[in-house]
């Protein structure tokens, strides 16, 4: 392999389409739209909880006026929880002594939007009996949610009344018991609470996959470029197709590598602000998980080996293929092996040294995604990480000799779709 060549095919990849108004474009929509997706759930969430008007009819006479007497926070769920999702107006109005006249009454006014809706509270609430829930539409679960969740609060608080308990006191000595987790490292022991590591693992695992799946199909695209315009049989006189297909990955990779540091450091300057107010105001007892040199290291290399890994399957399938509309078909096969560690993470994140980890994260496919899950959570031994990148660099090495390979043979083959077994000796007598 002559390496002044491969440089000079990936410079001209990597310029020719870091020029493109496309590549700019794209680089700008992704910022604006993650800022949408940021901004537009707080808001949709701010209209979410209106205040709905709801009336109540009591036949036990002892709970309406508990329902409209402001809850405490009692663990189970916040009163800032609650209000966000939905607040209510509670109306009490006496049982009358015609029922069906009073329930007709109260559908006339739901109707006419004069109230929301109207519950009735049956005399048997206490012994298990459903209370009734009337409005224009039942398909709000989470308002429902809310008024199930207050309405169970009452009713506990009255059984065990009628039991001759204290609620407050049987709520006190039934609290749950907190967990205080410690990572203990070789640097010392920290408090760190296991669910912001797992998080944290979580939007590394998602970045790396979302970064794959968009630039895998453009490595497709790019080695199917040539085959469609029948250029490559004048290049292929002048250069190898190994040397060929290294330089289109290079050049493809690094414009995506290029287009990631710049969302990342978009997104560090209009967010930094932000996430600094939101780390200033973490209670005292919210640890942020530690990441170091180290693991920072770690991941770019596994992100790289990630790239090179996906791309040289993705560029396979564009070798076989002599157009789009018919790789595009099969592609799923590459974004398979991405889905299939999303399977895998949460086994490996209750266990991330257990020896089903271990192997599955040697799997060069999955190691750049399963590697990566378990650094973030705890840093494996030097020498599995050592070994797993070295397996991953092998097999983008073959990966590329075997892409090179068919694109020898498949750039000479017109308008028929290549068999398994054809692509095999391919691989065998190119």
């Amino acid at each position: 392999m002559r390496l002044e060549t491969v440089v000079v095919i990936a410079k001209r990849e990597y310029l020719q389409r870091i020029r493109s108004k496309g590549f700019w474009i794209a680089t700008l929509i992704l910022p604006l739209f993650v800022v949408a997706a940021a901004v537009l759930p707080t808001i949709l969430l701010s209209k979410l909880g209106a205040e709905q008007q709801v009336v109540v009819v009591d036949e036990t006479g002892r709970l309406a006026a508990r329902l409209r007497e402001q809850r405490p926070d009692d663990g189970a769920t916040s009163k800032k929880l609650r209000d966000r999702a939905a607040r209510f107006e509670f109306l009490t109005e006496k049982p009358a002594a015609d029922p069906e006249a009073q329930r007709s009454e109260l559908d006339r006014r739901v109707l006419d939007k004069e109230i929301d809706a109207w519950i009735w509270i049956g005399a048997g609430v206490l012994t298990g009996e459903p209370v009734e829930y009337h409005a224009k539409s039942v398909s709000n679960f989470v308002t429902q949610e809310v008024l199930r969740d207050d309405l169970s609060y009452i009713v506990r608080r009255a059984r065990l009344s009628d039991a001759g308990l204290d609620p407050d006191r049987v709520g006190a000595l039934s609290a749950p018991v907190e967990l205080e987790t410690v990572r203990v490292s070789k640097e010392g022991s920290r408090s760190e609470g296991g669910l912001a590591g797992a998080a944290f693992s979580y939007v590394l695992f998602l970045l790396l996959y979302m970064v794959l799946v968009i630039w895998g199909q453009q490595v497709m695209q790019g080695v199917l470029e040539e085959k469609s315009s029948r250029i490559v049989e004048v290049v292929l006189s002048a250069v190898k197709p190994f040397e060929l297909m290294m330089g289109k990955l290079i050049g493809i990779c690094l414009v995506g590598l290029t287009q990631f540091g710049i969302w990342l450091c978009t997104m560090a300057v209009f967010t930094a602000p932000a996430v600094l107010a939101s780390l200033a105001a973490l209670p005292e007892d919210v640890k942020m998980p530690v990441v170091t040199p180290g693991m920072v290291v770690h991941v770019l290399v596994l992100f790289v080996l990630g790239f090179f890994v996906f791309s040289t399957l993705f560029a396979a399938i564009g070798a076989s293929f002599n157009n789009v509309q018919e790789a595009q078909q099969v592609s799923g096969v590459a974004v398979f092996f991405l889905v299939i560690p999303v399977f895998l993470m949460l086994p490996i994140i209750n266990d991330p040294n257990s020896t089903f980890a271990v192997v599955a994260s040697m799997i060069p496919l999955f190691t750049p995604l399963l590697m990566t899950l378990r650094i973030s959570l705890e840093m494996p031994p030097l020498w599995q990480i050592l070994l797993a990148d070295a397996l991953t660099l092998g097999f983008i090495v073959g990966m590329v000799w075997a892409c090179s390979r068919i694109y020898r043979i498949g750039i000479l083959m017109y308008g028929k779709k290549p068999t398994f077994q054809e692509l095999w000796k391919w691989l065998r007598y190119a």
